[in-house]
Order: C-alpha cells, then sequence, then structure tokens
C-alpha cells in the first residue's frame, strides 16, 4: 500500500513539475492605483493557491478551537462523572 502511495506522490509531483516548466512564461498582474508586477505564470498560481490554503485554514481556527474547548468540558464532565461513581456513598 505504502508503494502505491509514493507512486501518486510521484506522479502528482511529475505532473506538477511539467505544469509548471509549461507555464514559464512571465505575466503582468495589474493592481488598482496604476501598479503592476511580472512574474512567471507558475508563481502566481503557487502564490495563490498557498494564499487560498492559508486563508482556508484560518476560516477553520474558530471551529477547531471551539470544538477542542468543548472536547475538554466533556472530558472533565466524564472525569467529574468517573469520580462521583467511585467515592462511597
Amino acid at each position: 500500500m505504502q508503494l502505491l502511495t509514493w507512486a501518486m506522490r510521484l506522479l502528482i509531483f511529475f505532473f506538477l513539475l511539467a505544469f509548471a516548466f509549461k507555464n514559464a512564461e512571465p505575466v503582468t498582474l495589474r493592481f488598482i492605483f496604476g501598479q503592476s508586477l511580472q512574474a512567471p505564470l507558475v508563481a502566481v498560481v503557487l502564490f495563490f493557491v498557498v494564499v487560498g490554503v492559508l486563508l482556508g485554514l484560518l476560516a477553520l481556527l474558530g471551529s477547531v478551537l471551539r470544538q477542542r474547548r468543548e472536547i475538554a468540558g466533556l472530558r472533565r464532565e466524564i472525569e467529574a462523572s468517573r469520580v462521583r461513581e467511585s467515592s462511597p456513598s
């Protein structure tokens, strides 16, 4: 199974590498106020993919933290109920 996983990773890597070589010509990004930037197309695409991933992770951060707090509270509640059950009455 690990061999299949590594084969897929290599296939994806070589596909992306070929994509990068095919899209190395410069493109011009035009910003507001007349500013512009020239960069290779693959660098622009990679930049915006990374920014998109970071924004997605940032959007999930609140949910993850809320769930972790809820899990910690439920664990404390379970521990407290175990202590109550084990103590002699």
